[in-house]
Order: structure tokens, then C-alpha cells, then sequence
């Protein structure tokens, strides 16, 4: 089935102190591309986090958002600087028993000036944490996929249409092709008749001959069947469980190349406007083709 690539999912997952939340967002892009945000300390974990979009996504631009938070005292644990200290005991101690000086010691300046109190952010437990984060992973990347599929439906829809008018042209200029040696046929003989004003007695056999010649490099039976191959194809295609977007890119451009050749080697002008439209047709199929994994 085919699949869009452009989606948005959003998944939240929390067990005990660990609350994690991941956008995904996706793109149209040719190649697989990737973006991923993370918390400070959590970078170790990006490769993990690519291994497991790539079984989900094969081909677009992939931007990821991952929050993750600690409830476990906001993550950070207080350090005691433990000469620091002693210095400011002992500065204390002299300033009470030499000068009488009594001075007030807030918080604020343990943490402060005199560094006595540091604020420490503790090690991220990366193995615990993982199993956490791939779960919310996992969920997002299902929702992301059923979006995708479902954008698909839709493009898919219009390949079928598209795809149908395609074939039902195709068969006009191939039935337009049935009576073109008889259309050849009156073409030379008003021709010659034009030129010669009726002076010159026409030899049906020649004039046969010379519209047979016309009609066989006019002959697009052989484009007509691989047009019709490449339809047969590109339904085939539609229907597998898997990334479609190259090789449907690759069966529009044999398309064009197989109607610019009946274009050229036609003269007919109801099939020349037939070919015209089928081309704008490929185009419209080859803008939405960009859409799709």
C-alpha cells in the first residue's frame, strides 16, 4: 500500500519518575533524513533512536522533538565542597573568638561566593532509561505510520483515476491507429490531386504503397503495449506492502518517453491532442508521486 511521507505523531510515556514525550514530523525528501532533538546528556541514546525509526520510515526527512524529565528532585543532587568548608569554619571561628563578629551565613551565599554548596546534575542512567523512551518511540512511530497510510489512501485514490484515463486514451489512439492507412490514403491522393490540379492520372497501387510506407513509421503499436505494460505495472506496485515512490517515479518517466514518441511519429491531430492530454495527465501523477514513500 502506498504511504505518504508527510505525517505528525505525538506519544507520552510515564513510569515512575520518568515522564518522556516525542514528536515526530515527516517530510518529503529523497533521501532518509534525519533530525533529532534531545535533552542535554541524552545523546548517547540519538543512534538507538535512528535504528528504530528506520524500520518505519525508509525515505523522507525526519524531525524528532524528545522530552524527557526526571521527578526524582528535578534530577540534581546538592555537593558539599568539603575544603571550602573547613576554610569558612575556620574564618568563622577566628572572627567570633578574636573580634566578637558574629556573621549571619544564608544559603544563598553557600551557594554562592563562597562555593561551600554546588548543585550537581546526577549521571543520566541511559540503560534504564532507554527501555522508557524506545516504548514511547514505538507508540508514536505507530500512530505516525497510520497517518501516513492513511494519506496514502488518498493518493492512491487519485493514482487510480488518473491511472484509468490514462488507459482509456491509450485505447483511443490505438483504435485512431486502426483506419489511419485509409486516412493516408486520401491525404496523398487530395495532395497529389492539389498539386497536379488533375493533370496527372493517379496509380492507386502507387499511392498504396507510399501511404503503407506513411503508416508504418506511424505505426505506435509497440509504444501502445508497453504503455499498457507500464499501467499494469504501476497498479502492481500500488498494491505492495512496501516503499513505492522510486520505482513509480522511474514507470512515469517510461510513460513520457513512450508518448513523446507517439507524439513524433503521429501526424494525426486528434491523436496529437490525445497525446497532450496524456502528458498532462503524467504530470499531475508525477507531482503527487512526491508525496509518497
Amino acid at each position: 500500500m502506498i504511504k505518504s511521507m508527510t505525517a505528525f505523531a505525538r506519544a507520552e510515556v510515564k513510569e515512575g519518575d520518568l515522564n518522556v514525550v516525542i514528536e515526530i514530523r515527516t517530510y518529503n525528501n529523497r533521501y532518509l533524513d534525519f533530525s533529532i532533538r534531545l535533552p542535554h546528556g541524552y545523546s548517547a541514546i540519538e543512534d538507538k533512536m535512528k535504528g528504530e525509526i528506520k524500520k518505519t520510515v525508509s525515505r523522507g526527512r525526519v524531525d524528532v522533538k524528545t522530552y524527557i524529565k526526571s521527578e526524582a528532585e528535578d534530577s540534581k543532587i546538592i555537593e558539599v565542597k568539603a575544603s571550602r568548608a573547613l576554610a569558612l569554619k575556620d574564618t568563622l571561628s577566628t572572627l567570633k573568638k578574636e573580634y566578637d563578629i558574629k556573621p549571619k551565613i544564608s544559603m544563598e551565599s553557600l551557594f554562592g561566593q563562597t562555593g561551600v554548596l554546588e548543585s550537581v546534575t546526577k549521571d543520566k542512567d541511559i540503560d534504564k532509561e532507554w527501555p522508557i523512551v524506545s516504548k514511547c518511540l514505538a507508540k508514536a512511530l505507530v500512530d505516525l505510520d497510520g497517518m501516513r497510510l492513511v494519506e496514502g489512501e488518498f493518493i492512491q485514490k487519485d493514482f487510480v483515476k488518473r491511472l484509468t484515463y490514462i488507459e482509456d486514451s491509450v485505447a483511443k489512439i490505438e483504435g485512431e491507429m486502426d483506419g489511419i492507412l485509409d486516412v493516408y490514403q486520401e491525404k496523398l491522393k487530395d495532395r497529389i490531386e492539389k498539386l497536379t490540379k488533375g493533370e496527372v492520372e493517379l496509380d492507386p497501387a502507387r499511392i498504396a504503397q507510399e501511404a503503407a510506407i506513411l503508416a508504418d513509421k506511424s505505426d505506435v503499436s509497440e509504444e501502445v503495449t508497453r504503455s499498457d505494460s507500464h499501467i499494469k505495472q504501476f497498479r502492481e506496485i500500488m498494491e505492495k506492502n512496501e516503499p513505492s515512490g522510486q520505482k513509480l517515479n522511474f514507470l512515469l518517466q517510461e510513460f513520457n518517453r513512450e508518448f513523446n514518441t507517439m507524439g513524433s511519429k503521429i501526424g494525426n491531430a486528434s491523436i496529437s491532442h490525445i497525446v497532450v492530454d496524456l502528458k498532462s495527465e503524467l504530470e499531475k501523477l508525477r507531482e503527487q508521486v512526491q508525496n509518497i514513500e
